[in-house]
């Protein structure tokens, strides 16, 4: 008969195989969520590009009958028409908006379907953004913190009367950091009404929601936020240590 101590020790080790065995299944089934998201990623870029490369045929199909319209205006001398017609074309132009591409497939992923969720709102959109991995964070917090940013100022330049909503992203790399910075205009200071940001005013709602969040993630990643107004806009700028 086994003495006790042997089956202590036998049952230690299988207790030790099964925590072993439960890690690497978490470990692999975080894994399979990473690759589902990667392919569904890889489907909505596939399908904004294509999208993109329809519209510049059709355009690119209908610009010499354009053309031909403007110089019949021009040859008539009705230059007030070819005026208006001119910019009807411009804003069919300004209607086709770029697919951004960062060599990151996640950062394209959020970006071009925040913006493109901006634009269909309304809202002006301008971006400049560097090809940044952000290869010290991991996937969900990223999401999630440029998730909120982009949210909050599209939510906020939704509830704008007195100017023209329009959101400003800059995805940059300065002084050892890697940031993201999201500005959205507005017609009234934010941080005079609500200094904490708090979400508990509706006013200030949509800048309050998904602070705290942003917050805990770039001090998980020993980095900095800052929010502050210039230029009648709200600024939201995160800096993560590369």
């Amino acid at each position: 008969m086994r003495s006790y101590r042997n089956l202590k020790k036998e049952y230690d080790a299988l207790e030790e195989k099964y925590r072993l065995l439960l890690a690497q299944k978490s470990e692999l089934a975080y894994e399979l969520g990473a690759l589902k998201d990667e392919e569904e990623q890889i489907r909505f870029q596939d399908s904004q590009i294509r999208a993109l490369h329809q519209s510049i045929r059709h355009l690119k199909h209908d610009m010499k009958n354009h053309l031909l319209v403007i110089g019949s205006y021009l040859n008539s001398e009705d230059y007030e028409e070819a005026k208006e017609y001119t910019s009807q074309i411009l804003d069919k132009l300004n209607a086709v908006h770029s697919y951004i591409e960062t060599g990151n497939s996640l950062l394209n992923h959020i970006v071009n379907q925040k913006l493109e969720t901006a634009r269909e709102k309304g809202i002006l959109v301008k971006a400049e953004i560097e090809n940044l991995s952000f290869a010290n964070m991991k996937s969900m917090d990223f999401s999630a913190m440029l998730s909120n940013l982009l949210d909050n100022a599209i939510e906020a330049s939704e509830k704008e009367t007195d100017v023209r909503p329009e959101i400003n992203v800059s995805i940059f790399q300065k002084r050892g950091y890697e940031a993201v910075c999201v500005k959205n205009r507005i017609g009234n200071s934010v941080l005079q009404k609500n200094p904490g940001l708090s979400s508990t005013k509706d006013e200030n709602k949509a800048h309050g929601m998904g602070i705290p969040q942003i917050r805990e993630i770039a001090e998980k990643y020993q980095g900095m936020c800052d929010f502050y107004e210039e230029a009648s806009f709200f600024c939201a700028c995160v800096f993560i240590p590369k």
